[in-house]
């Protein structure tokens, strides 16, 4: 366990002895409030935050953002109140605690609107001070450290929202070293298998490896002095999850990826061409690989990193990652935003002007319009993985999109108008189609026509969550008046079967309670429910009907059919819809232990997707509704495998037998080969949910010549 004195001596060199006064204040506090606590570990409680304020500590970030890190559990799980901590410590701390304390008495409706609310206000804590967003990566650090005293459920959905969320949210604030840390832990408990099998290949080849990294360092640093450019080298292993991460990519087996270490020259100058001096050098020492050059020093990356990226064909013909940048970039490079504080005199006041800052707040921006959790979650996703390309406009100006992107998410950065209205586009001078994908140096024109409107195609090839957001809001218009005017058309249809008249009913104090009802504030909104298929048109007349013609219809009771059958147990259970046809999507299809989603299809039912499915993408956020499994007696579900392994005689029995060894029915089977020596088998199984599955596939990746296997959806 961290002690005090050891956060006090990471921060004696940069605080005053009045702010480690009230380091030392803070822990006894957290100490006293926290007594008696113990982790899931069987540690005392008190370990966590200390161990939160070492990171921070490691990070140089100022005091009260230490002081967060010791306190920031205080007011959610002890008698400790937001008073006390601004009485004891300032408004400043406790302004960062109280950003910082969950969401605890307020229900939500399920899983994904409690992890989106969450990530909303953290998100809008963030735009008013970074800071409480760093204690947050500290304390998912840690967490994730400790994360093997948690359920085996627990650890899947923590280390997945890790993967998914903090591990980009990091790199997004350029701080190298905790997302690959992040990224690391996860991998570990979303894939345990594949990391340990990884984890040994690499310990098998240390001796080796390290043997080579030295040759290379040594090459390296003689022609440096020889070039007169003071500096260092390091060689690293590339962590577990990039590595895995290419395997997965590219189909390839370990043996055959050759970059496990990287390089980098970290030049003692802070003069950008001694960059590209060293960039020379090393190209003169071995063959670049062509197209594998990047220059992230002229045109930085969105989270403001900088450095030359090359690779060589280096000693005894195997490929060499090199990147090469200043002292400062390197600085950069590894602690992002938080490097940031070692240049500040007290306090971390980030103006502004702070370009990191600014592009995190727009993105922010972005998403506030966006009520549904599920379209906050995806759009937030899109936009914290920038893989990117860079383009100019007309006038010359570069700007960065993530790989991928086209026309349409170029128009939309303009300006909503310019997307909304765009009917084409040039890419250097040339007319392309708007799905064209923007490649680094195009120079792009965008063409709009007055009164010209987005079309929900367009959501199939966007990329950037400006540009979706912008989509789905004009789409969710058009939608909602089709839909208002269906409802309408539906209701009125079954008032006049029931001898009633809409009109005359409109105003009345029935009506506004069937408003209260449906949490809805006019007859638009609920006439909009109805045409979407949330609401039953009949049980809305129900309500207006005289008593005796009532009389044995009763309430109607939520049922769930499926096609077939008038009431056939599916394992799946629905709140607030009535008598509805189930079904599976074919484009992913569904099985037990994966999150689900329910569209509502007009005169189809419900389609249960997987919510990783592609085409939930394209998705009216206002037909969703939540889903659960419900699974009460055993039942088989189709599920696509493919494995791609060496072209050999005998493998496609082999891999059978191990399927068929785990009581699995193939129902579908069919081999191909490629140039590359490889064979591609395509399964359809029957499996009963996502545990035997994954079962499989493990007992498959132990075959010898597996390559890899994974799980096929349609896109």
């Amino acid at each position: 366990m961290i002690r005090i004195t050891d956060i006090l001596d990471k921060t004696q060199s940069y605080l005053s002895q009045e702010e480690m006064e009230m380091i030392q204040k803070a822990y006894v506090f957290s100490a006293s409030v926290h007594q008696g606590q113990v982790r899931l570990s069987g540690e005392p409680y008190l370990t966590h935050p200390m161990e939160v304020a070492g990171i921070l500590a490691d990070l140089k970030l100022d005091a009260p953002t230490i002081l967060t890190g010791i306190l920031h559990d205080t007011v959610e799980d002890t008698v400790a109140t937001i008073e006390q901590i601004e009485e004891g410590f300032g408004k400043e701390v406790a302004f960062l605690v109280d950003g910082l304390t969950k969401i605890s008495k307020i229900t939500f409706g399920s899983q994904v609107e409690k992890q989106a609310e969450n990530f909303r206000k953290m998100m809008l804590a963030m735009s008013s001070d970074i800071r409480i967003l760093m204690v947050r990566l500290a304390d998912r650090i840690h967490n994730m450290r400790t994360l093997e005293y948690q359920t085996p459920e627990k650890q899947r959905y923590i280390a997945k929202e890790t993967l998914d969320l903090y591990a980009p949210l990091a790199n997004r604030l350029g701080i190298n070293w905790m997302k690959v840390e992040l990224e690391d832990l996860a991998f570990r408990f979303l894939e345990y298998e594949a990391y340990n099998d990884l984890a040994r290949r690499v310990t098998k080849k240390k001796e080796k490896r390290d043997q080579y990294t030295q040759e290379v360092k040594s090459i390296i640093k003689k022609e440096m002095e020889k070039a007169g450019l003071p500096g260092e080298v390091e060689g690293r292993a590339k962590h577990f999850f990039s590595i895995y991460q290419k395997m997965q990519e590219q189909n390839l087996n370990f043996d055959d990826v050759y970059d496990l270490t990287a390089f980098r020259i970290i030049l003692d100058s802070d003069r950008e061409r001694e960059c590209y001096e060293a960039l020379s050098m090393v190209h003169a020492l071995w063959k670049p690989v062509p197209g594998r050059f990047k220059d992230y020093i002229a045109m930085p990356k969105a989270n403001n990193y900088r450095s030359l990226h090359t690779t060589v064909i280096g000693p005894y013909g195997e490929r060499v990652e090199i990147q090469i940048r200043t002292r400062v970039m390197h600085e950069w490079a590894e602690e992002g935003i938080a490097a940031h504080w070692r240049y500040k005199e007290k306090r971390a006041d980030l103006g502004n002007d702070e370009e990191q800052i600014k592009k995190l707040r727009e993105l922010l921006e972005t998403q506030q319009e966006l009520k549904n959790p599920r379209e906050f979650m995806s759009n937030l996703k899109l936009a914290l993985f920038p893989d990117e390309v860079y383009v100019f406009t007309p006038r010359g100006d570069v700007q960065a999109f993530p790989k991928g992107a086209t026309p349409i998410d170029f128009a939309y950065s303009i300006h909503t108008d310019v997307g909304n209205q765009c009917i084409g586009a040039k890419v250097n001078r040339a007319i392309v189609p708007l799905k064209y994908e923007l490649q680094n140096g195009d120079t792009v024109e965008i063409i709009t026509q007055a009164g010209h409107h987005p079309s929900k195609d367009w959501l199939k090839f966007v990329v950037t969550s400006r540009a979706v957001a912008k989509i789905k809001n004009w789409v969710k218009i058009e939608e909602r008046e089709k839909s208002v005017g269906l409802g309408r058309e539906l209701l009125e249809k079954e008032f006049r079967k029931n001898h009633l008249k809409l009109n005359q009913i409109i105003k009345s104090d029935e009506m506004k309670k069937v408003y209260e009802e449906y949490s809805v504030a006019s007859l638009d909104d609920l006439l909009a429910l109805i045409g979407y298929g949330r609401v039953s048109a009949k049980r809305i007349v129900h309500q207006f009907l005289p008593e005796t013609d009532k009389a044995g219809g009763g309430a109607a009771v939520a049922k769930v059919r499926t096609k077939g059958s008038e009431q056939s147990p599916v394992g799946i259970s629905l709140t607030g819809i009535e008598d509805v046809m189930v079904r599976f999507a074919k484009c992913c299809n569904p099985i037990p232990g994966d999150e689900i989603v329910g569209y509502i299809s007009r005169g189809r039912g419900i389609a249960v997707h997987t919510a990783m499915c592609p085409k939930a993408r394209d998705m009216d956020s206002e037909r969703l509704v939540d889903v659960e499994w419900s699974i009460k007696e055993k039942h088989t579900y189709p599920v696509d495998m493919r494995v791609v392994c060496r072209d050999k005689k005998g493998i496609l029995a082999e891999v059978s037998a191990v399927i068929s060894s785990l009581d699995t029915n193939i129902s579908r089977a069919e081999i191909n080969t490629d140039p590359d020596i490889e064979a591609v088998l395509d399964f359809r199984i029957d499996v009963n949910d996502l545990n035997q599955f994954n079962q499989i596939a493990s007992a498959i990746k132990k075959l010898k010549d597996v390559v890899s296997v994974e799980r096929v959806r349609k896109r």
